[in-house]
């Protein structure tokens, strides 16, 4: 088998023309490694693209590019979508006589660190619009924001030497649309704020235990404690923890509570029910009851912590929520949509048009006006 050889074989199964032979012969060949070369060269050349640009998102629309059943949940089938590495982003504009959408000039950036302080008076403070430094007091807790641009609270033993504890004091921090934002509580315990997230806590932790309440989407790195269970409250689910790193996905506009856990050990409670998870698992909580995933793909769950968006047979409506969240668009459907299924990586610093070339590889087009994005088939 030659070089052009493996060119047609992969121009075949672009165009859906293969054998029922050649798809098998195609399959191990991408077990084996042996197509990646040929798969990236057949997408940049139908991009116009150079082979040097750096490819960083891997991409498949089923819709476009259908998988054999039988490949579908294969080793090859992972190996596929990496050689899908895919010129969506980070890489020059498609060519005019290859572009279904010229691409716009309301074009939305991506998100940055925003965030209200709501203090337990009722004060706001913009946090993106501050300085470094002491921003507030509350009680014997004092709040800095620091030089990475997050919020530290440092509790009443921290930042006092004496003195008598006071009254217990809430505060909330809460992101907007386009908006994240990180927080070290009072105990230590660290927490990252997606876009349209909130959390509510007290400046000090002066009870048998550590409770907080968030909306949104939250990543958390609890101190241990072992003499202070930790509680997080969202939508009437609980999660109890000593000390451990986990993600709860608690959107309001999403019909199920999603909380990953990747160290440690938690403890959720809905209603009656409750579940004890080991890191991997996943726990979906709708109408009360809980499910366990067992080996879940915790890189999706926390990817927008680390700067990315992590599709995992995403479908359509959940790919333009997040992207909704992040950009601060509001989505609009024109038309009957046929269901995609999308798989891959995306920087969650690009601009908005970058990632909907996604969209039109896979035949979906679209259109921005002032803040509304329209998707069409």
């Amino acid at each position: 088998m030659d070089e052009e050889y493996y060119r047609q074989l992969v121009k075949r199964y672009l165009e859906g023309n293969s054998t029922d032979p050649e798809l098998e012969v195609f399959a191990y060949l991408i077990k084996e490694g042996k197509l990646d070369f040929y798969l990236k060269e057949a997408l940049n050349e139908e991009a116009g693209i150079d082979p040097e640009d750096e490819l960083t998102i891997a991409t498949i629309s089923r819709k476009r590019y259908p998988l054999p059943a039988w490949l579908k949940y294969s080793a090859a089938a992972v190996l596929l979508l990496t050689a899908f590495s895919a010129y969506y982003l980070n890489s020059r504009p498609v060519p005019p006589q290859t572009a279904k959408t010229t691409i716009i000039k309301n074009d939305a950036l991506p998100g940055g660190n925003k965030a209200i302080l709501t203090l337990a008076n009722g004060k706001k403070i913009a946090l993106n619009e501050i300085g470094n430094g002491k921003i507030a007091s509350q009680g014997n807790t004092s709040i800095d924001k620091i030089e990475d641009g997050s919020l530290l609270y440092q509790s009443a033993e921290a930042a006092v030497k004496g003195g008598e504890r006071q009254a217990t004091a809430y505060n909330t921090v809460s992101t907007p649309k386009g908006g994240q934002y990180q927080v070290t509580l009072p105990d230590g315990s660290k927490v990252w704020l997606n876009s349209v997230s909130s959390i509510t806590f007290p400046t000090a932790f002066k009870t048998d235990e550590r409770s907080v309440s968030i909306t949104g989407e939250v990543y958390f790195e609890v101190a241990k404690n072992k003499d202070k269970p930790f509680l997080v409250h969202a939508k009437g689910q609980r999660v109890q923890v000593l000390g451990t790193h986990f993600n709860i996905n608690a959107y309001e506009d999403e019909n199920k509570i999603r909380t990953t856990l990747l160290e440690g050990s938690i403890k959720i409670t809905a209603s009656n029910n409750s579940k004890v998870m080991v890191p991997g698992q996943q726990a979906e909580v709708e109408n009360q009851k809980i499910r366990i995933i067992e080996s879940s793909n915790t890189e999706a769950a926390v990817a927008w912590k680390n700067g990315y968006f992590v599709f995992d047979n995403a479908d359509l409506p959940t790919l333009m929520r997040q992207l909704s969240r992040w950009y601060d668009v509001h989505i609009i459907y024109s038309g009957n949509m046929v269901e995609h299924e999308f798989v891959g990586e995306i920087k969650r610093n690009s601009n908005l048009s970058n990632v909907l070339k996604i969209l039109e590889v896979s035949g979906i087009h679209f259109k921005i006006s002032n803040k509304d994005l329209f998707i069409q088939p």
